[in-house]
């Protein structure tokens, strides 16, 4: 999927697609209510140990490394959807 050009009341979201204030912040609050759970919050462990944290040796090929990189993407990009959420939930 292409990223899209900006258009008028759109902003461009956390994932740098273009999307309105409300859904972005729906998107959000989506995040908040699915990882706030007990088991939700040990998924997040998880992914983010397997990512984030985990550490390739010096002999790692250009494909792994970029398929981890895109990995630690996603996952950051979950955790940057929760704490925005909490902005949200804090700003209403």
């Amino acid at each position: 999927m292409n990223k899209q050009t900006n258009t008028i009341g759109s902003i461009s979201g956390l994932d740098g697609f273009p999307r309105g204030t409300s859904d972005e912040q729906n998107i959000s609050l989506n995040f908040v209510s699915l990882f706030s759970s007990p088991a939700g919050a040990e998924v997040l462990r998880y992914l983010r140990s397997v990512t984030i944290e985990a550490v390739h040796g010096s002999a790692v090929t250009n494909d792994t490394l970029r398929h981890a990189e895109g990995q630690r993407y996603i996952v950051g990009l979950i955790e940057r959807r929760i704490q925005h959420g909490h902005k949200v939930k804090t700003n209403e």
